[in-house]
């Protein structure tokens, strides 16, 4: 039966496969693809785990009392003859050899398909024994973790990244949620989408799928509960809507769309290499964000000029703890210099905190690292000032790459005069460190992030300061309104248009310009072409923006005239309702073209 699902759009174009089914579960369960050679021992793996629970249940069974109840040792019957299922353990098996799941992948998948089964069963006491299913199952994922310490827990993409273990169907994903950091495991997986059931538009997770340029659909609610393993799932990025099992005439309508979506991204591709410069001749910088060292070469394709911003903190996380020490941030930092080939590389110092929490040691277990509000919590600068060591060896990393291209030192979330006194002494402290050990590095830039109000409201102190200012609109968009982007029972407030977030990011432009420092943009507005013309208008003449966002932009700004657009962006700011504004000049755009 055909269904329909509406989430929140957060990365365009069509996905279409087979869904795989990330099953929530109260223990962490690592899902990965492995090795064809590697079937005989993960399902030995699964078969050690079912054994030590079996011995676990039979050891529970001689310690009931003999005056305990009777339905007790029921029970745990109930649970050794779910347990021993030959059945239920082929059909687990099958998970490994067939889809190249690894065992813990496996059992999650066929615990979510028996699951359906119970639920789906007309007598209540059958229905109710899906509790027990479950609980042997978690004890069964209990006993794989305690023998599998050596595998990451959270990662969801391929250990292995052949597309040829999928099968011949392309597979899209369906998650209850999905992190930022396991984000990153779809660069060259085989998954084509994803879908989860929490998240907001601009959840780092969102724009991790824009950088990827995979389409998204998130905070679609009930998705993973009403889409089923290996059900047929067509993914609209732009409307925010999955379609599930869709009759023939409209996935037929859905690939035509994807097809038409790549001529135009082949157009588009063929603008790298133009210079953006408006029709009155403004030249425009267009940078690119990235995640990791590995994202250099595909920013420079798409026609980027230099990164404006390298998101260090995914070098931090899913590590389990054990964080990057100076020597790995050099070579990753490095890299990204070299691949630029001399183009300027930003580096962010790590921003963790929000919807990226960071996984820390606590004698020997691993914990995360939540408070009861993390947007408002030890994040960015102040969790780096509370870590002086890290900090530290951060910026030696960075000073280090220096050497090897142009760099640049960009510092988030900064508010205080005494955080500003305090970066800048950790820096200065570190190069005369490198300068007295004769080591190498390079001179940098220094910045400062203005993604929070008083900031903006501030920045004559910043001006002082820093080199040049960046500004994230995702998170000044988020403190100057109160809305927890992430949260999509709130993600209808989060607007970009809004007045007074529009007046804050135009006056730190102008400011910047008449200061003669640098400014850029490197929040998602930067990579909507609804906001090109009103950021050039503003006086923004650096984009930063996801590698496969600049193409379109480009064109944009081959189209536009800036002066005409300083008129425009005066009325924008002018108005109480900015969208009206925008709306009037398309439909005057429209009747001049006709």
């Amino acid at each position: 039966m055909t269904l329909q699902v509406f989430g929140l759009p957060v990365s365009r174009g069509v996905a279409i496969g087979r869904a795989v089914l990330v099953a929530s579960s109260r223990i962490d369960v690592a899902h990965y693809y492995i090795d064809p050679v590697d079937a005989p021992a993960e399902i030995s793996r699964l078969r050690v785990a079912r054994k030590r629970v079996s011995v676990e249940l039979e050891a529970l069974k001689q310690a009931v009392p003999a005056d305990a109840q009777h339905e007790l040792v029921a029970l745990l019957d109930v649970h050794l003859m779910l347990l021993n299922d030959e059945a239920v353990a082929e059909a687990t098996c099958a998970w490994i050899i067939d889809r190249h799941y690894n065992a813990e992948w496996a059992m999650a998948a066929q615990l979510e398909v028996l699951a359906r089964q119970f639920d789906e069963m007309e007598d209540d006491y059958l229905r109710e024994r899906k509790a027990d299913l479950e609980q042997v199952a978690e004890r069964v994922l209990r006993a794989l973790a305690d023998k599998s310490g050596e595998r990451g827990t959270s990662a969801v993409g391929p250990k292995v990244g052949a597309r040829d273990f999928a099968g011949e169907d392309p597979l899209v994903l369906v998650a209850n949620d999905i992190s930022p950091a396991d984000m990153l495991q779809f660069k060259g997986s085989v998954f084509t989408g994803f879908v989860t059931d929490v998240g907001g538009k601009n959840s780092h997770t969102a724009i991790v799928a824009r950088s990827l340029d995979i389409p998204a659909v998130v905070g679609a609610r009930e998705a993973s509960r009403l889409i089923r393993q290996d059900d047929w799932v067509i993914i609209d990025g732009d409307a925010g809507l999955v379609i599930v099992d869709p009759p023939p005439i409209v996935l037929e309508e859905y690939r035509f769309r994807q097809r038409q979506s790549q001529v135009e991204r082949e157009r588009l591709h063929r603008l790298r290499h133009k210079a953006a410069v408006t029709l009155d001749g403004a030249r425009v910088e267009l940078l690119a964000n990235i995640e990791l060292p590995g994202d250099a070469p595909g920013a420079l394709a798409s026609g980027a000029e230099g990164i404006g911003l390298f998101r260090s903190e995914f070098l931090f996380m899913n590590r389990e703890g054990a964080l990057p020490d100076e020597e790995e941030q050099y070579v990753a930092y490095r890299d990204a210099v070299l691949a630029m080939n001399g183009l300027p590389v930003t580096i962010r110092t790590v921003d963790i905190g929000a919807d990226k929490p960071l996984e820390r040691m606590s004698g020997h277990e691993l914990r995360h690292e939540h408070t009861l509000n993390p947007a408002m919590g030890l994040r960015a600068i102040r969790w780096s000032l509370s870590e002086p060591q890290m900090f530290e060896a951060q910026v030696r990393a960075i000073y280090r790459a220096a050497a090897h291209g142009a760099v640049r030192l960009l510092i988030p979330m900064l508010t205080h005069a005494n955080e500003i006194t305090a970066s800048l002494a950790v820096i200065k402290r570190v190069r005369e460190q490198l300068m007295r050990e004769s080591v190498a590095h390079g001179a940098i830039e220094v910045g400062a992030m203005v993604e929070v109000p008083a900031a903006a409201l501030s920045l004559p102190l910043f001006l002082r300061h820093f080199d040049f200012v960046s500004i994230g609109t995702n998170d000044l968009i988020q403190y100057t309104l109160a809305i927890d982007r992430a949260d999509e029972a709130v993600a209808h407030l989060y607007d970009p248009w809004h007045p007074a977030v529009l007046r804050l990011i135009a006056d730190t432009i102008q400011q910047a310009n008449q200061a003669g420092k640098g400014v850029c943009v490197c929040g998602e507005m930067a990579g909507d072409i609804e906001f090109t013309e009103v950021l050039i208008g503003f006086g923004l003449r650096s984009f930063s923006m996801h590698p496969a966002c600049i193409p379109a932009v480009k064109q944009r700004i081959l189209r536009s005239e800036a002066r005409r657009l300083e008129a425009y962006a005066h009325d924008v700011l002018r108005s109480e309702d900015p969208r009206t504004v925008v709306r009037a000049a398309i439909t005057s755009s429209v009747k001049a073209a006709a």
